[in-house]
């Protein structure tokens, strides 16, 4: 799926990916080999990667138990690397924290409860809807109806129009995860701006790992515990949470925003690819074209709004 972090607050601007961000990872140094372009396709390749591997835990621990994995995990890692102040806050800034750590962990579990029934690559085409509404919404520029009719074009024929050909569950679940990814912008720049660096990630992490893992235990009970299970989630954790965002954060020392959100809306055919190399999960051509539709408007309401943000320097 997504990932949350210092993007979280590019993310906030751009509107188009949430990427809450760790602190910077011991002997990496900006932009390293790969350049920063190359850090940022990486951290969306692990990121949809780790959406496929979560998809084959699933039978072992059930998506609620993945989830609780995954948040737990990366919540202590993130803990350990970040160690945030825990005195000195508001009850605004606790407030602020908490209910950022509730949208995620809705996000994710509305998220792993809709690749449990639908493809990967839809799923994520079906939730990147959620930050380009608030794009088109928060922009107000004629030329956003062009933007929310391709989009809504590639939805028509994502669904094969009517949705016959996926589970109305996994789509309702990925919308709703959508709308959660809005939310999350939203909530992550407001943490950002009360807390430095990622100890605010690091929190609301904790906090949704909390909320989560009495599901999962519900949901899986002693299979949470299985090393197998373990070693997996594990996994899941650092491809979908702590690789990407560090590797994020560096590249965004040196990328402009405005060029990291477009290559942010890719992710919807890296995981379509994903999905295909790891699960079998075969695109039609309408769902491809599908796809392409969502992504090209993603891309367009990006640079409508990047044009809007010059032009109101400028003035």
């Amino acid at each position: 799926m997504t990932s949350p972090d210092a993007a979280a607050l590019t993310a906030a601007q751009t509107a188009t990916h949430p990427a809450p961000a760790p602190a910077r990872a011991p002997g990496l140094r900006p932009g390293g080999s790969l350049g920063p372009v190359g850090l940022v396709l990486a951290g969306g390749v692990s990121v949809q990667f780790g959406g496929a591997l979560a998809v084959t835990l699933m039978p072992r621990a059930g998506a609620l138990g993945v989830v609780a994995l995954r948040l737990l995990v990366a919540a202590v890692v993130l803990l350990v690397v970040c160690r945030p102040r825990l005195r000195g806050h508001s009850r605004a800034d606790w407030g602020t924290v908490i209910v950022f750590g509730i949208t995620m962990a809705a996000m994710n579990g509305l998220f792993y409860q809709s690749v449990a029934r639908i493809p990967l690559g839809p799923a994520v085409t079906l939730e990147v809807l959620g930050p380009l509404a608030l794009s088109v919404l928060t922009t107000r520029r004629a030329i956003n109806v062009l933007w929310a009719g391709l989009a809504l074009a590639g939805v028509f024929l994502l669904g094969g129009g009517g949705f016959s050909g996926l589970d109305p569950a996994g789509v309702a679940f990925a919308l709703g995860a959508g709308a959660m990814w809005a939310a999350y912008i939203a909530f992550s720049a407001r943490t950002g701006r009360r807390f430095p660096q990622a100890d605010g990630l690091a929190l609301a992490m904790a906090v949704g790992a909390l909320l989560f893992l009495p599901l999962g235990v519900a949901e899986a009970g002693g299979r949470l515990v299985d090393p197998v299970t373990l070693g997996l989630g594990a996994a899941v954790a650092l491809l979908s949470s702590v690789l990407p965002y560090t590797l994020e954060l560096l590249a965004l020392r040196r990328l402009p925003a405005p060029t990291f959100a477009v290559l942010m809306s890719l992710e919807p055919a890296i995981a379509a690819t994903a999905g295909f190399l790891v699960l079998g999960q075969a695109l039609s051509a309408a769902q491809s074209v599908a796809i392409a539709f969502v992504i090209a408007a993603s891309m367009g309401a990006v640079r409508t709004q990047v044009a809007r943000a010059k032009g109101a320097v400028e003035s």
